[in-house]
């Protein structure tokens, strides 16, 4: 192999070895993360487990927990790779190491045997008493005295080098150990895995009888979501005409010869009409799509963006007009940018909703149990706007969150930041 390309893969194993550290605290990060999410899963099941609640609810909790172990598994095992790869880079620099070292006390002990044959026929002071002139013996002090500097700096190349080779090779075998305990973990979690899945068909198994039951109850709950969307579209289209309504008499009162039909038609669009202000608002939302934060402090997806199975009945498919997110119990919602509440809605007696209007697009936070805003109000990004809900049933605290423009729903997961 040419030494140029021998250069060249040196260079990139040694970059992509500094890329290691940041990747693995990553990964540790989101196992830790993981860990967390599965306890709060296991104490969930045990507080349905003692309340004697829903059998179906408990096979969800179940089915949620074996999915976040199969993610505990697959990040470990990323974490074994990325410590592989690491373990072969140490690798090459230990037996780039061992190559230079043995070139270097080869040439170091030829040296050392030349000097002392060199000394034994000929003394210093003979080799610069010996020179014809004052100039060649100058020049004999200045060779003599490079040389035994050349030595020196030899020797340190040697022990500089050994050291080296001794921190790398105390690397490796840090790095065996712990490859070693990941291996260890990873059958441990595997065992449990298995176990967890015997536990979810043994429930899955006490609630065959009732299917029908629980599938009727599921559709039923699918129908009241449809009839929540369907009070938030009108609230939505409402808000709409109002502000279109606000718009036409300002331009009737800036120009009186605008026509009533115009300002008719303007009325009833399902189109929003921007003022400027509106417009740039609505510029700047756009603007932030991808970047814009998450409605709460913390959580997870539960339930994506539009129509996928149950997470139980894979037949039976559920609709979702935006994303479920899963918090911590008393967490609050939070707008994700400026804008103005234009709607608190009380959807049922448990259950209260925030819109706020971001030039033509609006969110909407669901699953509110108290609101801490009011219609009109501005509010800045991160604000805190109501309470999210905690169901006494499954013990979950989830907001349901949408984004529109105009009467066009979003997938919020592609507007949110690293979603």
């Amino acid at each position: 192999m040419p030494k140029r390309l021998l250069v060249l893969l040196f260079v990139m194993v040694v970059s992509f070895s500094w890329s290691q550290p940041s990747q693995q605290e990553k990964l540790q990060q989101r196992k830790a993360q993981i860990l967390k999410e599965i306890q709060e899963k296991e104490a969930l099941l045990q507080n349905m487990k003692s309340k004697e609640k829903s059998v179906a609810t408990q096979l969800v909790l179940q089915t949620e927990k074996i999915e976040l172990k199969e993610k505990l598994i697959n990040t470990t095992e990323k974490q074994t790779k990325l410590l592989n790869n690491d373990m072969f880079i140490n690798q090459i620099n230990i037996n780039r190491l061992k190559k230079e070292l043995v070139v270097l006390k080869e040439d170091y002990s030829e040296m050392i045997l030349k000097s002392y044959k060199s000394r034994s026929e000929q003394s210093r002071a003979m080799f610069l008493l010996s020179s014809e002139n004052f100039l060649q013996a100058y020049k004999r002090a200045q060779y003599m005295k490079q040389y035994a500097s050349y030595r020196k700096m030899q020797g340190e190349e040697i022990q500089q080098k050994s050291e080296q080779l001794l921190v790398y090779n105390e690397k490796i075998g840090v790095q065996k150990s712990a490859k070693q305990k990941l291996i260890a973990e990873n059958e441990k979690e595997k065992q449990t895995l298995e176990k967890e899945k015997q536990v979810q068909q043994e429930i899955a198994k006490s609630i065959k009888k009732d299917k029908k039951q629980i599938t009727a109850e599921i559709k039923k709950k699918q129908q009241e979501t449809r009839s929540i969307d369907n009070q938030i579209e009108k609230l939505l289209r409402a808000a709409i005409a109002a502000a279109n309504k606000r718009t036409a008499n300002a331009a009737v009162k800036a120009n009186p010869k605008t026509t009533k039909a115009a300002t008719t038609a303007t009325e009833s669009s399902t189109k929003i009409v921007l003022t400027s202000e509106g417009q740039l608002i609505a510029n700047n939302f756009k603007a932030n799509k991808g970047k814009l934060p998450w409605p709460v402090e913390k959580g997870f997806v539960s339930l994506g963006y539009g129509d996928q199975p149950h997470p139980v009945y894979k037949t039976l498919i559920v609709h979702n007009s935006g994303v479920e997110i899963t918090t911590d119990q008393g967490a609050n919602a939070r707008a994700v940018f400026g804008g103005e509440v234009i709607s608190v809605m009380v959807l049922s007696p448990v259950n209260k909703a925030v819109m706020i209007q971001h030039g033509d697009y609006f969110t909407v936070y669901q699953n509110l149990s108290s609101v801490t805003v009011s219609k009109g109000d501005k509010v800045s990004t991160k604000q805190n706007i109501g309470k999210i809900r905690t169901n006494g049933d499954s013990g979950k605290t989830v907001l349901k969150f949408t984004i529109s423009q105009n009467t066009t729903y979003n997938n919020p997961t592609s507007w949110l930041f690293n979603m």
